[in-house]
Order: structure tokens, then C-alpha cells, then sequence
């Protein structure tokens, strides 16, 4: 079966590779070239947001100069969405928008390709970025490369992912704040308004298929719905705000933000609570304490955020809760997809129960 299955993934990767080497020779490089090839080629299992292949792209230029890139390919998922509208194009176009704001490195955009009869889905090129990416599975709090640094390299590390969080937040200008909006956006809502809008026609949409939380989600909606801030703030809502969507150079400087599928405006707080509630997720619920070098909890988190010169203007509470809630809605899809693909219930469960038992922990905080 093991054979079976690698010799399925040569076959698809070979196919793959093909067709990217004819597609690229007429689309990538000057028309004027020779010997294009693609080289080591690369498709590791990417979960369920879209399939990404790592190759090199090299060809001789009419000069007789070598060109040789490192490039990653993304595709937009085609089933087993754990969103409900996966966009590529729309991805490649916020980390192009916002990679010309000082302080946010976003992979370079080469190239996007809208039409599905290429490779059977829409796709974008991006430059690679080589760098170290904290883990989630196993938590970066307990194993791996973060657990080998020392106290002040862990220090800098992390304040410089609050730095380029901060600089995610700074962004205010117009045109780049328009490629994150909804362009169904309703006039005279606020960003935050329209965010919880979206946010309840999914919750609708994954009701009827929850594995867990059917207690606990409605009363949180409730809150939700009924305590949202009053603000007209806006600003760059990353949407999934974590040390692990961030790849750090050798010298722990941050080389490159991603992951920006779930892009949107609204205040910095939502951002914020998620990067407070994917902390407690992968530490203390887990069973881990926080490592020295980084913040010892919360409240020394938003303390940093702030002497980094990122701006809080309201109880962050609220956005804890808020962002159990996303979490839970994902966790759930992701436990339906994973048993799907032959992991026992047990375990697929075991997700989405602690991110509901994060939404019962930050609502009995916001009642309190």
C-alpha cells in the first residue's frame, strides 16, 4: 500500500512538473531562452487550504546568461475547503498590496493564473523565502529550533514579531485597505460590522455540521452580537496573526509574513485576540508554560505590543472570545475533513474541543 501510494505521488509529480515546465517556458521567461527545466521539485502534503509545490526554475537567457529561481506555487483548493470561499488570486493580490508597507515582508508575487484549465484550479507563483517557521504540531512552545535558542534570542525573536505585526497595523492607506474590503461591503457599517456579518453567515453555514460546541457557540454568538465595540476602526486585519505564519532569518529577524487567506480591515484587537488566544492554544493548553524570553502571558504580550508602538483601544476581551469562536468554526470543518481521510474520531475531535473549551475559558473571563 506504502508503494502504492509513493508511486501514485511520482506519478502526479511528474505529471505536475510537466505541465508547469510547458506552461512556465511561454509564460515566465523571455521569449528569447534556452534549456528551460524545472528542478527538485517538491509537493508536501499542505492540509487542506490549497496544494503548494516548491521547485526551482532555471533557463539560459539569449546573452548566454543562467537565471535560476527558487519559487513556490500555491493553488486554491478545489474540495475540502476549511473556508467557505478559498480565493488565491485574491491572497496573491493583499501580500502584494501591503508587501510595499515598511515593515511587512511578504513573499514577492511573480506571476497569477486565473484560468483552472492549467493545473484544474487557479494558482499563484511567489518568490521562496528561506527561513525558520515555529511549529504547531508539536507546539513551538515545547519542541524545536525556538526551543534551542536561548532567553534573549527567544526575547528578540519575539519582539520582532510583534514589530512586524505592528507594521501589519500601521497600514492605512487607501488603495491597500480597499483590496482587503468585501466589495459586497454595506454602506454606512464599519469594518467590524461588516466583519461579524461574514463572520455569522458562516457560522450559519457550518451549524448544521458541528462535532462539538453546539452548547457553547450559540451563547458566544449571543455575546458577540450583542456587545460588539462601538468603533469605526480599520485597519489591516491579518486574520491569522501568529509566530507561526512567520518564517525568521538567521539572525531571528522576520523574512517573510504568509498565510493571509482569511485577510480583511477592522480594528488591530481582532488580530491581537487571535495572536492571544493561538498562545494560550499551543502553551497552556497544552499542558506548557511559557519559555523564558517570551511574554510570561497575556497582558505582558499587549504591555510589549504597545512599547513596540501598536495602539489598543478597547477591552480585548471581547476579541478573545471572538477568536475562540473563528477558531472553533475551522477546528470543527477541520475535524469532519480529517476523518475523512481515515483519522479516528477521537483524535480529530480532540481539536475543536479545545478551541470550544478556549470560547467557554474567554467568556466566563468576559462575564467576570
Amino acid at each position: 500500500m506504502a508503494r502504492d501510494a509513493t508511486q501514485l505521488q511520482l506519478h502526479q509529480d511528474v505529471t505536475l512538473g510537466d505541465t508547469l515546465r510547458k506552461w512556465l517556458s511561454d509564460t515566465l521567461v523571455p521569449e528569447a531562452h534556452s534549456n528551460f527545466a524545472i528542478h527538485d521539485l517538491d509537493a508536501p502534503d499542505a492540509g487542506f487550504s490549497g496544494q503548494t509545490v516548491f521547485f526551482t526554475a532555471s533557463w539560459t537567457a539569449d546573452d548566454g546568461t543562467c537565471e535560476s529561481h527558487e519559487l513556490v506555487l500555491r493553488m486554491q483548493s478545489s474540495n475540502h475547503q476549511l473556508f467557505t470561499e478559498p480565493d488565491a488570486l485574491r491572497q496573491a493580490a493583499v501580500m502584494q498590496a501591503l508587501g510595499g508597507h515598511p515593515g511587512v515582508v511578504t513573499p514577492r508575487i511573480v506571476l497569477t493564473e486565473a484560468d483552472p484549465a492549467v493545473l484544474g484550479a487557479p494558482f499563484y507563483l511567489m518568490a521562496r523565502v528561506r527561513g525558520r517557521v515555529p511549529s504547531d504540531i508539536p507546539s513551538w512552545h515545547k519542541k524545536g529550533w525556538t526551543v534551542e535558542l536561548d532567553a534573549d534570542e527567544r526575547r528578540r525573536m519575539y519582539d520582532n514579531a510583534l514589530r512586524a505585526l505592528v507594521a501589519v497595523h500601521a497600514v492605512d492607506d487607501e488603495k491597500t485597505l480597499a483590496v482587503l474590503r468585501d466589495p459586497a461591503q454595506q454602506p454606512h457599517t464599519t469594518a467590524l460590522q461588516q466583519y461579524l456579518t461574514r463572520l455569522h453567515d458562516w457560522y450559519e453555514a457550518r451549524r448544521p455540521e458541528l462535532v462539538v460546541g453546539e452548547d457553547v457557540l450559540p451563547e458566544a454568538w449571543r455575546m458577540l452580537a450583542a456587545s460588539a465595540p462601538d468603533t469605526d476602526a480599520e485597519t489591516v486585519v491579518w486574520g491569522d496573526a501568529r509566530v507561526g505564519n512567520m518564517a525568521f532569518a538567521q539572525d531571528l529577524s522576520v523574512a517573510a509574513l504568509f498565510d493571509w487567506e482569511t485577510a480583511s480591515t477592522g480594528p488591530a484587537e481582532i488580530d491581537l485576540g487571535w495572536w492571544l488566544m493561538f498562545e494560550r492554544f499551543l502553551c497552556e493548553s497544552l499542558g506548557f508554560t511559557r519559555m523564558d524570553g517570551v511574554p510570561a502571558d497575556d497582558d505582558a504580550i499587549v504591555r510589549r505590543y504597545r512599547e513596540l508602538g501598536g495602539r489598543i483601544d478597547t477591552d480585548l476581551r471581547y476579541y478573545t472570545v471572538l477568536a475562540a469562536f473563528v477558531f472553533s468554526l475551522i477546528t470543527n470543518r477541520l475535524a469532519l475533513l480529517l476523518v475523512e481521510n481515515g483519522l479516528d474520531e477521537k483524535t480529530a475531535r480532540s481539536y475543536p474541543e479545545s478551541a470550544v473549551s478556549l470560547v467557554r475559558h474567554y467568556l466566563d473571563e468576559f462575564t467576570s
